[in-house]
């Protein structure tokens, strides 16, 4: 189906031979002159494109790119050599490209073809946001889809991994081929080998007949392995022949089987610090990562927040059949704002509750629970920040970040003070006495919780932070891990690694 493009008649002499080499390129072009004509054109012919020939510094144009990133629509900019200020000011106002006259049509019909295939690819995947960072998503996945080199997607729960995944595999040659996705933390450590390569009859206990694995199901396909850092050590050397061979035994087997799979893999950790704490092979982490997807999280992309409340407001209005208003712009902006843990899943499924629930069919202020707007406010432990995109100075962003992290956590203490008084003690992190109750009484209590201290490693910090979870909720290790914000696996493994027994 041929695209349907808009293009505005601010510069003609532009915009006529820019029109013909579009049409002659194969896309359905219209080109309109004024705001009720563009907004006639958005509500009947549904473009995937609008292209801005001229003035696009202006009321109008700034208007016309409000209300493409409104309709989910891309907007590339045309502009002159000496509006590179006022480019950045439409670039940040929405536009999705930006080039600079005198252009060459076939560059910018190149141009147009990109964007359209871009957005269909949104369309496709579920994939939303108009921000620089999701745009970066996409052309990574243009780029890393065509080939069979396995890729390492990391980032936190709730920032669409699986969508990464799915996606690639879609625009891969392997489309028509199985797709089969395995979250490697749901499955038990004693069956994970067996799930992952199958098994023979009489393996085991209970092994009543031969059993295919995953990898064998995805023969020819993609084979998804999510919450890839999870898995145990002696699956982790299995894997790694998997990797360099393509072949691997099931489970009482003695015949090598060969697969052409594509490893596809995703994780929520920081591999770097789990290769660094010994819970990570180092071999099998540059296996996995030959090519890398970094997906940030919705705090770092906070400008697609009203697009996405949007669309999902529009989903679940037409899922539940109940017409909706939409959103008041106080409420708008308290989402916007808030610290979104559980990232875009987390907003999904608040917007669905509040599409649901909210009274006079549009989401207010008061609607929106307390402990979305606050966040966790605890001081244990610091999270590690995902590893960005961009390796060098990668020390000096995780010292910022953590700084931050400090800021809000000493921000949510204090008004927490200032709504009466609790018992929280200050501990000096260089003798480990307490300074001080923020009650008002000095308890004398050495909690033994120490952030850091100058000359302690990374092992040494997170050994003393599971160490004070295990006592604050008296040993159980289901409450620690929650907090911990880890896998009871993953704790249960640390526990043994540090002696903590």
């Amino acid at each position: 189906m041929a695209a349907q493009i808009l293009l505005t008649m601010d510069d003609l002499e532009t915009a006529v031979p820019l029109n013909a080499a579009l049409e002659q390129a194969g896309f359905a072009t219209t080109m309109v002159s004024a705001m009720d004509d563009v907004r006639a054109v958005f509500r009947r012919e549904g473009p995937e494109l609008l292209i801005l020939t001229g003035a696009v510094h202006e009321s109008p144009s700034v208007g016309l790119i409000a209300m493409a990133r409104e309709a989910e629509v891309s907007t590339l900019a045309l502009i002159e050599p000496t509006d590179s200020e006022r480019a950045e000011r439409v670039a940040r106002l929405g536009a999705t490209a930006v080039m600079t006259k005198p252009i060459v049509p076939d560059d910018v019909v190149a141009a147009a073809g990109r964007l359209v295939a871009r957005r269909r690819l949104q369309q496709r995947t579920g994939i939303s946001g108009e921000s620089a960072a999701v745009q970066e998503v996409l052309v990574k996945i243009e780029q890393m889809a065509p080939v069979s080199s396995t890729v390492l997607i990391q980032g936190e729960s709730g920032t669409g991994k699986e969508l990464v995944a799915r996606a690639m595999h879609d625009l891969s040659p392997r489309v028509g081929k199985p797709f089969i996705a395995v979250d490697c933390a749901a499955i038990p450590d004693t069956l994970l080998e067996s799930e992952l390569f199958g098994h023979e009859k009489g393996a085991f206990t209970g092994a009543a007949e031969r059993r295919l694995g995953r990898f064998e199901l995805a023969d020819g396909g993609t084979i998804f392995l999510d919450e890839i850092g999870d898995i145990p050590a002696s699956t982790q050397v299995k894997l790694l022949r998997v990797l360099e061979n393509r072949a691997f035994f099931r489970v009482g087997g003695t015949q090598p089987i060969k697969v052409d799979v594509r490893v596809v893999a995703a994780t929520n950790r920081n591999l770097r610090d789990a290769v660094q704490l010994g819970e990570f092979r180092d071999d099998l982490y540059y296996r996995l990562s030959v090519l890398n997807i970094y997906l940030p999280p919705l705090r770092e992309r906070r400008e697609d927040i009203p697009l996405l409340v949007r669309r999902f407001i529009r989903e679940f209005s037409r899922a539940h059949d109940r017409p909706f208003r939409g959103i008041a712009p106080e409420a708008l902006e308290r989402l916007v704002a808030a610290p979104w843990p559980g990232n875009v899943r987390q907003l999904r499924n608040l917007v669905e509750s509040m599409v649901v629930l909210a009274p006079g069919n549009e989401i207010r202020a008061s609607d929106i629970p307390p402990d979305v707007l606050e966040g966790a406010g605890s001081l244990l432990p610091v999270r590690l920040p995902q590893p960005g995109r961009d390796v060098s100075g990668q020390e000096l962003e995780f010292i910022l970040r953590n700084i931050m992290d400090l800021r809000l956590q000493m921000e949510e203490l204090r008004r927490r003070m200032d709504s009466g008084p609790q018992r929280v003690q200050i501990i000096d992190i260089g003798d480990r006495q307490p300074v001080s109750d923020l009650a008002g009484e000095s308890s004398g209590e050495d909690l033994g919780a120490i952030l850091y201290r100058s000359g302690m490693t990374m092992a040494e910090v997170e050994k003393r932070a599971i160490e004070a979870a295990l006592e604050e909720y008296r040993g159980n290790r289901r409450k620690a891990a929650e907090v911990l914000g880890i896998g009871e696996r993953t704790l249960y493994r640390k526990i043994k690694a540090f002696g903590l027994g």
